[in-house]
């Protein structure tokens, strides 16, 4: 095989329409355009346009408010951890952290996320020891309830911590 022989497989390529080369052509004068007028030119599109008719969007009422600033978090309930745990994809013994939870497919972290948020649907029966960006009234006091304690990021540590903790100097 040569280069000047290669061609493309037939039926690959479309030929391409021929418009304004006269009427006996069917695509003559103006193109399969109709006549003047605005549709006519090029760049033209006239979305949303319905005849005269009351577009769609202006006869629809305007509902609601979408603030561009909220603060969306991936909720996490306390029987899917307990599921998790049962399961062996936690580990009951160590703290659980977002990133561990990620890490077991409880919270599928995207950019647009601030964090996880722990809620209350289920029911644990083991003490853990839980981190993350927030978490409902009820679902802390279930982790307590069941020995355990939940720590929410962005809050100071509780008193006695943070006396513990070393300080940088």
């Amino acid at each position: 095989m040569k280069l000047n022989e290669l061609t493309d497989n037939a039926g690959a390529r479309h030929a391409a329409k021929r418009l304004g080369r006269g009427i006996g052509s069917g695509k003559g004068k103006t193109s399969g355009r109709g006549v003047k007028g605005q549709k006519a030119r090029t760049g033209v599109a006239l979305n949303g346009f319905e005849g005269g008719q009351l577009p769609i969007y202006r006869r629809l009422p305007k509902r609601g408010f979408r603030n561009p600033f909220r603060t969306v978090y991936v909720p996490v309930n306390l029987g899917a951890i307990a599921a998790a745990i049962v399961s062996g994809r936690l580990d009951p013994a160590s703290p659980i952290s977002e990133a561990v939870l990620a890490e077991a497919g409880l919270a599928r972290m995207r950019r647009a996320h601030a964090g996880v948020r722990l809620l209350a649907g289920g029911s644990i029966d083991r003490a853990l020891t839980i981190t993350v960006s927030g978490a409902s009234k009820a679902a802390v006091a279930a982790v307590e309830a069941a020995g355990g304690t939940v720590r929410l990021t962005g809050q100071p540590p509780p008193a006695g911590e943070a006396a513990a903790a070393p300080t940088a100097g």
